[in-house]
């Protein structure tokens, strides 16, 4: 058995010829179990299958998980690089039986593995079993052959398993292998157990009891199995060595380590390059399964595991960022295994690059002050916890970071004082913003992101995944235990799927549920204080309380519009950009499962062949299928990439980068879009399906609103016109290739029949014979007057009339009057060899008072009204006579 590949590949391929599926290692971020910060076991992605929460199509399972310790409980950090055994980052094979086979075939499995497959000699193995567990002594007696003192019964609960306080366990068996007398330590359950003689390398839990209540334990129906054995330790035993470190994968890691820095990997250094090589492991697999450094939560853990393999980096002497160089050799390694390594390749080599290198900006100012803090101090004295604080706070020094740096000379941290400063700056900083003018609503946020912590967002990874109720408020701010049926409240979880309203994505909706039943209705998620999450919540059925564990399942169909209508704003802001002149700024955007608007800088509306241009270039991105990719790096370097940023965007130091497409037909391989963005995007530009511009229009003074739709909205939308075009054509007895032209031939014969009608309307209310309100022409005072009030001539041709009376009278006045649905347009027209003498405007307002209406205006010689009362037209001529007359 030679590579750390080979032996992972030989365990899967022997499962599956027992009957077992093989099933893909599940991500680091456990999205069924809130309780862990990280996957620690292979039987996490497995616990619903076995609770009877959740059915898989086999019963039968073998994997490689991807593990990581490094947090909470299961830390082991602080041992990394100076043991043989710890890591941050470990395979744990393992193989499962869901209701399926027990104990005997799981221990005949177990055995013919490791003694025919693996070859290890059955002398030197010998097994644990619990105290009371006859049936497995008597069954490694008979299927494994060993006698009575190879077979230790363990009478602690390091050999019972349970999964909590109540719910399924059972009792354990691991087998140890004996690498000789040679080595100091005893056998398991003996005085001298920890010692290196006998080493633990397989762990088979025979899963047959519930623990229902503290005193009551009930055997299971269908009694399973759950085992684990660590690669990188029977790795370690198959090539002959007692060090993981000294397998081929973490000599092959260690070599390109000594490659960059030049330093070799004995001696002084070894821890060094065994941290680094671990850490590497950690933080790529962490980043690629969608864990950013942050300084909460995931986050935080991620930061501290990267800057402590760079202060060993720093140790080596290495001046320049060194982790980012080491990924080929982990993915060569790898990836091959695990194909996230080739995926998020990009994403792994910005992120440690970024954070090295800002890093490092600050670790020589940082080492100075610790050396110069420490110079008075001995082996055995205390670091003071203000300074260590100070070191955090003002240098990014983690507190594990500066003990590990101190730990060499044996000097510890006073972490009570680290504590309490820690506790002051929060105090301090929260009593200066609740004076910075926000408003009560926020104060109330502030106060449950101070209860629960920051919001672990996995929704770029998953739209599934359980968490733990932290805070119920209620819509005045009310903070409640319990909720019931009816009640409409904000849930805060500790962990969720669901994407909170920001960048102008609309928030997730979706559905809560508890395993008691309960069923809460997500009806929108907001963000509040930029990453506490607020599930707005109706109760539909049940009861959830503070603590309650529950799944929570986004609305896949929301999601999967928004996604699509996300990433097609950045296809529609570059193409807009291409057509129009890179001026173009994107000044807003809403993004919603349906569609999408886009709010932009340009002075004028956009031409009809402008809209189509933008429309194809979008489109020939969509066509292109090309994966979208998210990278994480500094705002500087990213805008310095040619990253465009988001209107109204808060960004921290670190910033997530979209990619998407190449640019058509450049043939350059470069990038179409890239914009800074923390939304939901899809997986590959072909996932959009098609871009199509429905509307442009003014938005605000110098910003243009384009209206669109994408995907199946746009699929839609475009077959509900071509169902129009095709009823239109049916009218108009033509096919449908001919419709625009035979519209725009009626559109021209309209046109021509409203103009022939408006002048025989004209000439027939211009006529001659007597009129309402008298004779065709009088003669008030001197002056020729030509009054009459138009039944039905539209009020928009009372000017052209008004002209032609000026043509009849040569000399005078033409007042008319326009009657349409009982509301009267009133107009004068003065001949130009009078409108010194005589002012239309003054005319015309007397008739528009007289209908019930104010005001009127124009020229001199022409000028209009109106008022609502056309009954009173003939009292709107007399008042024009009255003028003359005045």
């Amino acid at each position: 058995m030679s590579g750390v590949n080979e032996i992972r590949s030989t365990f899967l391929d022997y499962f599956v010829k027992n009957g077992h599926e093989e099933v893909a290692s599940s991500s680091l971020v456990p999205h069924n179990d809130p309780t862990l910060m990280f996957t620690n076991a292979g039987m996490v992605q497995f616990k619903n299958v076995f609770t009877g929460l959740e059915k898989r199509p086999y019963s039968r399972a073998v994997t490689s998980q991807k593990c990581v310790r490094a947090g909470g409980k299961h830390n082991d950090l602080d041992n990394v690089g100076y043991t043989a055994r710890h890591h941050t980052f470990f395979e744990m094979l393992g193989n499962f039986s869901f209701g399926d086979y027990f104990k005997e075939h799981a221990i005949e499995l177990a055995w013919n593995l490791i003694t025919k497959e693996y070859g290890l000699d059955a002398k030197r193995l010998l097994v644990t079993v619990y105290h009371t567990d006859d049936e497995a002594f008597d069954l490694w007696k008979k299927i494994a052959g060993l006698s009575d003192d190879k077979i230790i019964r363990i009478p602690t609960h390091d050999n019972f398993w349970a999964m909590g306080d109540t719910g399924p366990c059972g009792p354990c068996s691991e087998i140890f292998f004996d690498h000789g007398d040679h080595i100091p330590g005893g056998p398991p359950g003996s005085p001298d157990e920890d010692g290196d003689r006998f080493i633990e390398i397989w762990n088979l839990v025979f899963m047959q009891y519930e623990q229902v209540t503290v005193d009551d334990r009930q055997d299971l129906p269908r009694p399973s199995i759950d085992t684990g054995m660590g690669l990188e330790r029977i790795s370690a035993l198959l090539q002959g060595t007692h060090d993981n470190y000294e397998t081929d994968l973490f000599k092959s890691l260690i070599a390109a380590i000594v490659d960059e820095t030049g330093v070799e990997s004995t001696g002084p250094s070894a821890a060094s390059n065994r941290v680094i090589a671990d850490h590497l492991r950690a933080t790529s697999f962490l980043i690629a399964d969608g864990v950013l450094p942050s300084n909460e939560g995931r986050g935080y853990v991620l930061r501290r595991i990267m800057r402590r393999a760079m202060r060993h980096a720093e140790l080596l002497g290495v001046k320049e960022p060194l982790m980012w160089k080491l990924v080929p050799a982990l993915q060569r390694e790898m990836a091959q295994a695990f194909p996230e390594l080739t995926r998020a390749g990009d994403l792994i080599t910005e992120t440690l690059r970024l954070e090295e290198t800002r890093f490092r900006k600050t670790l020589e100012r940082g080492l100075k002050m610790l050396d110069d803090e420490s110079s008075g101090l001995s082996a055995g004295d205390r670091f003071s916890g203000d300074v260590a604080f100070k070191l955090y706070d003002t240098y990014g020094f983690p507190l594990d970071l500066t003990e590990d740096a101190l730990r060499a000379r044996d000097i510890s941290v006073d972490t009570d004082a680290f504590n309490t400063a820690m506790d002051k700056q929060k105090a301090d900083a929260r009593k200066a913003w609740a004076g910075s003018g926000d408003t009560n609503t926020d104060a109330l946020w502030f106060d449950v992101r101070d209860k629960t912590g920051a919001t672990d967002f996995l929704g770029y990874e998953t739209e599934t995944a359980e968490g733990v109720i932290a805070a119920i408020v209620t819509g005045d701010g009310e903070m409640l235990e319990t909720a019931a049926k009816g009640d409409k409240v904000s849930i805060i979880v500790n962990q969720t799927p669901f994407y909170g309203e920001s960048g102008g994505q609309t928030g997730d909706m979706g559905v809560m549920k508890t395993a008691a039943g309960a069923r809460v209705k997500i009806t929108d998620t907001q963000k509040r204080l930029g990453d506490l999450f607020v599930h707005i919540a109706v109760v539909e059925d049940g009861e959830i309380t503070l603590g309650d564990a529950v799944e929570l399942l986004v609305d896949h169909d929301r999601r999967s519009g928004n996604r699509i209508h996300h990433s097609a704003t950045h296809l529609v802001h570059e193409a807009l950009r291409q057509v129009l002149g890179n001026h173009v700024v994107q000044k807003g955007s809403l993004v919603e499962p349906g569609r999408f608007r886009f709010d932009f800088a340009h002075p004028k509306s956009l031409s009809e062949n402008e809209l189509e241009q933008v429309e194809q270039i979008a489109n020939q991105v969509v066509m292109q299928n090309d994966p979208v990719s998210t990278r994480l790096m500094s705002v500087d370097e990213a805008i310095e990439q040619g990253a465009m940023a988001l209107f109204g965007e808060k960004y921290g130091d670190e910033v997530r980068v979209v990619s998407m497409g190449e640019q058509p037909g450049g043939g350059n391989k470069q990038v179409y879009s890239m914009e800074l963005c923390g939304g939901t995007h899809v997986g590959r530009t072909g996932d959009i399906g098609l871009v199509r511009v429905v509307s442009e229009a003014a938005s605000a003074a110098g910003v243009r609103r384009i209206e669109a739709l994408a995907g199946d909205a746009a699929r839609q939308h475009l077959e509900t016109r071509d169902k129009q075009v095709t009823r239109i054509a049916g009218l108009l007895k033509a096919a449908p290739d001919d419709v625009e032209t035979r519209v725009a031939a009626l559109v021209e014969e309209r046109k021509n029949l409203e103009r022939e009608l408006a002048e025989a309307r004209k000439k027939l209310a211009m006529g001659g014979g007597a009129a309402s309100g008298g004779s065709a022409v009088e003669d008030i005072g001197g002056v020729k007057l030509l009054a009459r009030v138009l039944d039905g001539l539209n009020p928009k041709d009372l000017r052209g009339a008004i002209d032609e009376g000026k043509a009849q009278v040569g000399s005078g006045v033409v007042a008319l009057i326009a009657v349409n649905d009982g509301k009267a347009a009133v107009g004068v027209g003065v001949t130009d060899d009078l409108k010194d003498t005589l002012s239309a405007v003054d005319l015309v307002k007397a008739g528009v008072e007289a209908v019930g209406g104010k005001g009127g205006g124009g020229r001199p010689d022409m000028a209009q009204g109106g008022g609502p009362d056309g009954s009173k037209a003939d009292a709107a001529l007399d008042a024009i006579r009255a003028g003359l007359v005045g």
